[in-house]
């Protein structure tokens, strides 16, 4: 235990979070060259950065202008993140941004490159030792922290102006254990993966499919699978039948922010294995490393269906995916179903081919009087799936947007009132907000998992989908039209919420501003969850938007973030 001066230090070090030259310089020595210092991602392009005279560098410049909607090169780089407006300020819109849609528009870098979000200085984690010192920095210093992997964050919980920025995506190992044994227990489980915290999911799924098994994961290629995916919950459209990433997970090795490197798991810290499974991340600790339960290599049953949007068929479209998807969620179906560019791309590891053909013939046959495509087909594995279908699928990053969503329960499915109810909500979304329903498939339906394991909300073991919607801007757009967007996906929010208000939402996906989100994201587990919090940083050097624990939008750290008030 921290004594009680260092515990008075660190509470007045946290106000002032000023850590002078000579601490940074015996923080880097002590680091070995992994301190490192960042400029956002498109300065190069930019002749003013930061307030200073900058040589533009045609070949960076175009490098970035050539990979500025690409996941991989955004994964692979500490300043950028999925979304563009973690990197800016968003509040005063300082911002170092180039236009999505024509990076080479000179318009961009006619305004000064700022810093915005992006924290100045990053430890390229390469081991536990690395977090502990820069945990000890922290305390001593007052700098806040922030955690990174891959940039896959729609919050910005992964970073925060002027703190200390962990980056964890160089952390890639992968390893296949036949028999695995969680450290300190005595249960035996066929078949784990093992990964670090920066392996993306592309590479999980060929290293899975290369030793014929199957694991639960993202649905885009960059996701690092052991960072905030799984600790929010991680779902899946295997999910429907496997489970979410949270009931799939073994096993964490965690750096605790009191500075010991721990494992959890059902055996050995119990209490905070159960709060890493769904309670979040960025707030426990630094997760090094984490075990999955994987499944043999399996078929899957694939229904693939698209159509041209017309001022008539889509609300037809809406009513028969509400009428059909209780029937598809008891045959384990999974998947994401469309409603802008509208059709469905939906996965079932259970039926044939014929009760698959059987199963989604309704679907089928509303397609092709649109004229429309319809493929069902079986693919060997999941691998076969993501490599045909996802890659092609995958939403561009290196926009600016915002997400709505909630998890919608089964009950509603179950009842005519319930599912006109449903389909009227969605319909409103569209034709008032212009908000697209976005449909994932993706809750544990089917799947019976031990009661009160995992620490996401129960909503999600009452749900049938996800419904999400977005709102995006311009690189150039001006403050109130931020907010705009911010409010129009608060008021979908609402409106979802009024028809399920016994639901919840999911935190990796939520509403940014989401009301009572305590409650919306982790309904009556939050109060253990704070407890856990409390007992492993009883100091609060670790905090993120919305996160168990957090200290409030006040908080000086979240001054980047927009007011909707």
């Amino acid at each position: 235990m921290l004594s009680n001066y260092l515990a008075a230090l660190i509470l007045v070090t946290q106000a002032l979070a000023r850590p002078s030259a000579k601490d940074w310089q015996e923080f880097a020595d002590s680091l070995d060259g992994r301190l490192h210092t960042a400029l956002p991602v498109a300065a190069p392009c930019f002749p003013i950065v930061n307030g200073h005279n900058s040589t533009v560098d045609p070949e960076a410049c175009a490098a970035v202008q050539a990979g500025y909607g690409s996941a991989e090169f955004r994964s692979a780089r500490y300043p950028a993140y999925m979304w563009t407006q973690w990197e800016t300020c968003q509040r005063t819109n300082e911002k170092c941004l180039l236009d999505t849609t024509n990076t080479s528009n000179p318009l961009a870098s006619a305004v000064p490159c700022e810093q915005g979000y992006v924290s100045k200085y990053y430890v390229a984690v390469s081991g536990p030792e690395d977090i502990q010192k820069a945990f000890a920095f922290a305390a001593k210093t007052g700098i806040h922290l922030s955690i990174k992997a891959s940039g896959h964050d729609y919050k910005g919980r992964s970073g925060s102006k002027g703190s200390l920025n962990l980056w964890t995506r160089n952390l890639t190992k992968l390893s296949h254990t036949p028999v695995f044994v969680p450290e300190g227990g005595n249960q035996s489980f066929l078949h784990a993966i093992t990964l670090g915290a920066g392996v993306p999911t592309e590479d999980l799924y060929k290293f899975a499919d290369d030793n014929n098994l199957t694991v639960v994961g993202g649905y885009a290629q960059t996701i690092a699978a052991s960072g905030g995916w799984v600790m929010g919950g991680g779902h899946s459209i295997l999910s429907p039948v496997l489970g979410l990433g949270v009931d799939r997970v073994l096993q964490f090795k965690i750096v605790t922010p009191d500075g010991k490197y721990r494992v959890a798991n059902s055996f050995t810290n119990p209490d905070l294995f159960w709060a890493l499974r769904g309670g979040g991340g960025s707030t426990f600790g630094v997760v090094l490393e984490s075990t999955f339960l994987a499944e043999p290599r399996m078929k899957l049953q694939v229904a693939a269906m698209s159509f041209n949007r017309t001022a008539t068929n889509y609300q037809p479209w809406l009513k028969l995916v509400v009428d059909e998807s209780y029937k598809w969620g008891t045959e384990g179906w999974g998947g994401h179903i469309r409603t802008n560019a509208p059709g469905l791309i939906n996965v079932n590891p259970l039926l044939t081919l014929e009760e698959a053909t059987e199963s989604v013939m309704n679907a089928a046959d509303f397609v092709r009087a649109q004229n429309g495509s319809v493929v069902v087909e079986e693919l060997p594995s999941w691998q076969a799936f993501f490599a045909k279908y996802v890659l092609t699928a995958e939403a561009r990053p290196g926009v600016a947007a915002t997400l709505t969503s909630r998890i919608i329960p089964a009950a509603l499915f179950t009842t005519e009132s319930g599912k006109a109810a449903l389909t009227s909500t969605m319909i409103q979304m569209i034709d008032q907000y212009g908000v697209n329903p976005y449909i994932q498939v993706g809750t544990p339906f089917l799947f019976k998992g031990s009661a009160n394991t995992t620490s996401v909300t129960p909503a999600w073991r009452d749900g049938l989908w996800l419904m999400a919607g977005q709102t995006s801007w311009q690189f150039n757009a001006t403050i109130p039209e931020i907010r705009t967007q911010f409010q129009i996906a608060h008021n979908v929010t609402q409106l979802v919420q009024d028809i399920s208000p016994a639901s919840g939402a999911y935190f990796n996906e939520g509403d940014l501003y989401q009301t009572n989100h305590e409650e919306n994201f982790w309904g009556p587990n939050y109060s253990a969850l704070l407890a856990i919090k409390k007992k492993y940083d009883p100091y609060s050097l670790l905090d993120c938007w919305q996160c168990v624990g957090w200290k409030g939008a006040q908080n000086a750290r979240y001054d980047c973030y927009l007011s909707l008030e």
